[in-house]
């Protein structure tokens, strides 16, 4: 193709170098247009250009956009086999490329086409920012990767605190996507960047950690950090550090009388975690034992609420370690209780009592009900018998909270699917009550959960996909900000993808990048999304009409034992004990 020529339709600024000129055989619009690319020059997918054109009482209008599509053909053939002919030089043809351009802003908004002709340039500086947006951002620019640039992308934070909208739905293929790295590289962001100014030290991030160890280092600095990759942290504006505050909690470890948190690779600033008896009588935690999303849709459910009901009721609390005691029934069945296995044994016989069923449940029960309710609470003794409990020593702290730390990292890995199930809808539970009381939505609380379409199926219902819920309906009111991450959003929850203001989406599966959730994807996003390398994502937000493709740094945290560098985190836990043998002189030489 020719070189562009200086066009009467449009100037570029000073300094801009034209990549091609507003294509004639292609019909543009106010929305959409196309550009015949330069011979000396190429466009890619994701590049932001910029167009004018003169209105006849002299106003210019700058049309602004993303390159959504880039097509190479042979101007004058008409056969595949001519492409031979042509090399050859037996036939005479041009080689083109056209590039199809999104409109994303117009600058006055006057929506005309841009004129055929009219010169086309990358948008760079200023232009870039306004095309995308990102000067009406002010101070809620939320650096989130970079671009296909190599310049910094921002979110606009007013989407994801609450103030304009909430939350984020992060999608992609388990183990390639890097969902869980993206939702952590998110949080280091709005800790360091500056958009939380004096919040940033008291917001505080709830995450929970469901495969393997790889969460529970987000306080050691990463040791295969390159060069290159500060350089990039250095680019958007964002420290190549680790997270200093951070509590990891862990279950017990079965079988330990000493209740010692059940973690491999990291021994600071960690704690285990469990509930008592009393605790879980006095909270009513019994429907989370049944937390699986069947369980809602079963004739027995109207007997867990009775049954939580009267353990509240009659529960006494037996010495300092959780253990308790159930008034008005067999004094041989009633305690003390030392664990949930003994428990649920005092209700399988108190239910299948005919002559004191009825003061456990109202009406007529049928049989038939009970023993449902009793099979299943029967199978829940074991995977739940680690974390709730009244046979160890009181530690002190080995509740689940997040005061203690900016980041509280919750430990579920080594967790039957059945316990993981509780302790996340028991901790969600617990943190939404406690921004409910609190009566204000600042400082944020942040939510990461990986595997939403777990604990919020479409199909179903059960207590966690309520909260969770309540989290996307009314959490932004109360600063309750969900960072969801799923394999499949096509399998979660309508209501809660819905309520998302932010989506992104990592390496997609070929059939889910079909889905109608992913109708913000362009067509040829989505079938990008399913080639893409980790650490690529595809970001959109409403402030700009089409999803923008980023890259995010390498985490600058560990993110396996492998990677542990420096600790820079802060142990506020009980100190270590003191070394035996301080004190003793070391004059002799030892004995090997």
């Amino acid at each position: 193709m020719a070189e562009p020529s200086p066009s009467p339709n449009g100037a570029l600024s000073a300094g801009q170098v034209p990549v091609g000129l507003v294509v004639g055989t292609v019909a543009a619009s106010p929305l959409e247009f196309s550009v015949g690319v330069a011979a000396d020059q190429f466009l890619q997918l994701d590049d932001v250009v910029v167009t004018r054109r003169k209105l006849p009482d002299g106003t210019e209008v700058r049309i602004a956009g993303v390159v959504t599509g880039v097509e190479a053909g042979h101007e004058g053939a008409r056969f595949a086999s001519d492409v031979f002919l042509i090399r050859d030089g037996a036939l005479p043809a041009e080689v083109s490329e056209v590039a199809e351009v999104t409109v994303t802003r117009v600058e006055p908004e006057v929506y005309v086409p841009p004129r055929p002709g009219t010169e086309v340039a990358r948008a760079t500086g200023d232009e870039r920012d306004s095309a995308l947006y990102f000067d009406t951002m002010a101070g809620a620019k939320l650096p989130v990767g970079l671009g296909r640039d190599g310049q910094p992308v921002f979110l606009n934070f007013e989407f994801v605190d609450g103030t304009r909208g909430g939350h984020v739905s992060i999608s992609g293929v388990s183990g390639i996507a890097t969902k869980t790295s993206f939702a952590t590289f998110l949080l280091h962001s709005m800790f360091t960047s500056g958009v939380l100014q004096g919040e940033a030290h008291n917001t505080k991030a709830l995450v929970f950690s469901v495969k393997g160890e790889d969460l529970l280092f987000l306080d050691y600095a990463n040791s295969r950090l390159t060069d290159e990759q500060r350089a990039r942290y250095g680019l958007l504006g964002l420290p190549a550090s680790s997270f200093h505050n951070v509590q990891v909690f862990a279950p017990p470890r079965p079988g330990d009388p000493s209740g010692t948190p059940d973690v491999r690779a990291r021994d600071r600033a960690v704690s285990p975690f469990y509930w008592t008896l009393a605790e879980f009588c006095a909270q009513e935690l019994m429907p989370f034992v049944f937390a699986d999303g069947e369980d809602e849709r079963s004739q027995y459910t109207m007997l867990i609420g009775q049954v939580a009901v009267r353990l509240k009721r009659d529960h006494g609390k037996v010495g300092a370690d959780g253990a308790v005691q159930i008034a008005d029934v067999d004094p041989g069945r009633g305690g003390p209780l030392r664990s949930f296995e003994q428990l649920v044994g005092l209700i399988e016989d108190e239910l299948l009592d005919e002559e004191t069923r009825r003061d456990w449940v109202a009406g007529s029960t049928s049989t038939g009900s009970v023993n449902a309710f009793l099979r299943r609470l029967r199978s829940a003794v074991r995977p739940l018998s680690t974390i709730i409990r009244a046979d160890l020593k009181d530690r002190g702290n080995r509740s689940l909270t997040t005061g203690e730390a900016q980041v509280t990292v919750v430990d579920l890995h080594n967790l039957p699917d059945r316990a993981q199930r509780f302790v996340v809808g028991v901790s969600l539970r617990q943190e939404f009550r406690r921004k409910e009381e609190q009566g204000t939505a600042r400082p944020l609380m942040f939510i990461v959960l990986d595997e939403l379409n777990k604990y919020a199926p479409r199909e179903g219902d059960s207590p966690i996909k309520q909260i969770l819920l309540d989290v996307a309906e009314r959490g932004r009111s109360l600063g309750v900000i969900l960072i969801g991450a799923q394999q499949t959003a096509s399998e979660v929850e309508r209501r809660i993808v819905a309520n998302c203001s932010i989506r992104v989406a990592g390496r997609l599966d070929p059939a889910e990048a079909s889905r109608p959730e992913y109708g913000y994807l362009p067509p040829a996003q989505r079938q990008r999304a399913t080639i893409a390398k980790p650490g690529t994502m595809f970001v959109s937000q409403p402030d700009i009409p089409v999803p923008l493709a980023i890259e995010f740094p390498f985490p600058a945290w560990a993110t396996r034992p492998a990677e542990k560098g420096a600790w820079t985190g802060v142990d506020t836990g009980p100190a270590a004990p003191a070394d035996p043998f301080a004190g003793i002189p070391d004059d002799d030489p030892p004995p090997f």
